[in-house]
């Protein structure tokens, strides 16, 4: 092989199925050769992994960057220096932006801003509304990286589209073949549960879980998984945080639906009993913490599949933000990009996870879920040099004065963490060394999705074909 990049030595790879003492060479950003070292071609550049791990570069399918209109709270540049510093190399931003990433315009306006900011490649999904039915299809081919389905409330009070616009949405998003996001919450319970509640007097922190009941989530699924079934919609479950919604993806899959599921750090590993602290309204995300008794199913529900993935969530507001006495005066949502993996490996320090779990859970499903795999995801020949060098034995404490994020606090405060992010490659080119950005503004990518070939169900009962009066199906 004649001369790379740079290759990669002395380090220990983590994919899926193994973990192996092995080096890398890169040419042009992918991966041309792993083995043993003495198998390296000579390269133009040389990186020491002496006691690091390699893993694939963390796809964060969740997060919520804020610009354009909302960059007090975070921008392109900062929260993607966040997902360097904790290993991500890949971001899918979510489009409740102002304005909302609803229009061809909209989402060129995005991508222009990443493209010119962004330390991490990027994708960014396109909203699936009332009044953006029409243009689905001219925002994929503009590069949307999937659609996402607000049922339920959150940062931007998106209008909830009717049940009629979410099943003519699936009808056409079945046809184009790209994923589409749920936040499955039903937003008829939570907003006459909140209104109550209001009316009476309750504004702690625990109120805000009240008008969330886990039945709101529960719902809501399943009416979503209900219209994917007919339609054959590629549904992606955000943010499951109920046990009772778990036995519904489960029962989906089985049936054929194509439905992939995430879950968080916040629903692994905080509880609604945290919320009784002082200072607890903080903790007001959407969905809520929920009872203790959901975690164990939720981590059961990785082992086995049913949920596929962790997302962050990622969803940036300043302190002051946050530190209103009324919990409903303090903005919905948590940090999470820089933390997910010092928690996933200290994870795997205790034993709850094994260290072959976090590719799977971080990397290779996210980017199979949208259509990145390959190319993103993995530890193979041919796929982009994106690593998360981590130090297993490297202990610490979360804290917010470390964070690159504008949000300038963590719910994980304190927190005593064991396994750290030693440095973040994307595409062969380090970004971040031992806490320092290191990478340009620039470097991300706009990644556009590779999905399996459209399979929609039952097109003869989709609206297009039964307006024709000639051809109302029995």
């Amino acid at each position: 092989m004649s001369a790379v990049d740079l290759v990669i030595h002395g380090g220990t790879l983590v994919t899926p199925e193994a973990v192996f003492r092995a080096s890398i060479a890169v040419r042009e950003g992918r991966i041309a050769l792993i083995g043993a070292e003495d198998l390296m071609p000579k390269a133009a550049a040389r990186l020491d992994a002496q006691g690091l791990h390699i893993l694939p570069g963390l796809v964060d399918v969740h997060v919520h960057l804020r610009e354009p209109g909302m960059t007090a709270k975070e921008d392109w540049a900062s929260g993607t220096a966040a997902a360097a510093a904790g290993g991500v190399t890949t971001v899918l931003d979510m489009p409740n932006t102002v304005p909302p990433t609803a229009s061809v315009a909209a989402l060129q306006q995005k991508l222009s801003l990443a493209a010119a900011k962004a330390h991490v490649d990027f994708g960014a999904y396109a909203l699936l509304a009332e009044d953006s039915l029409a243009q689905l299809e001219a925002l994929k081919d503009a590069g949307a990286i999937g659609f996402k389905l607000y049922m339920g409330s959150s940062t931007g009070d998106l209008p909830i589209p009717s049940d009629g616009a979410i099943l003519e949405g699936f009808e056409t998003i079945a046809r184009l073949g790209l994923r589409c996001a749920v936040h499955a919450e039903n937003g008829g319970v939570i907003a006459r549960r909140e209104a109550r509640l209001k009316a009476a007097g309750r504004a702690d922190a625990l109120a805000h879980l009240a008008s969330r009941p886990e039945v709101a989530e529960e719902e809501a699924l399943a009416r979503a998984l209900a219209f994917a079934r007919v339609t054959g919609a590629r549904l992606h479950i955000a943010h499951v945080s109920a046990e009772r919604s778990l036995p519904l993806i489960r029962a989906a899959k089985a049936d054929g639906v194509d439905v992939t599921a995430e879950t968080c750090p916040q629903y692994l590993l905080l509880t609604a009993e945290a919320m009784r602290a002082s200072g607890g309204q903080r903790l007001r995300v959407n969905p809520p913490l929920r009872a203790p008794r959901n975690q164990d199913p939720l981590w059961r529900a990785l082992t086995e599949g049913t949920v596929d993935l962790i997302a962050t969530d990622h969803a940036p507001h300043l302190p002051v933000e946050k530190s209103a006495a009324r919990v409903w005066d303090c903005a919905c949502g948590l940090p999470g990009l820089e933390t997910l993996l010092p928690l996933l490996l200290t994870e795997v320090a205790e034993g709850r996870l094994a260290l072959t779990d976090l590719p799977r859970l971080t990397a290779q499903n996210p980017s199979r879920a949208f259509g990145l795999y390959p190319q993103k995801g993995a530890l193979s020949i041919g796929s982009d040099a994106d690593f998360a060098l981590v130090d297993l034995n490297r202990s610490g404490q979360i804290t917010a004065s470390g964070l690159k994020t504008r949000a300038g606090w963590t719910p994980f405060e304190g927190r005593a963490v064991m396994g750290a992010v030693a440095m973040t490659l994307v595409r062969g080119r380090v970004v971040m060394r031992d806490g320092e950005i290191i990478g340009p503004k620039g470097w991300g990518q706009a990644l556009r999705p590779a999905m399996p070939n459209p399979a929609p169900r039952n097109p003869q009962l989709a609206l297009p074909a039964i307006l024709s009066l000639d051809n109302i199906p029995f």
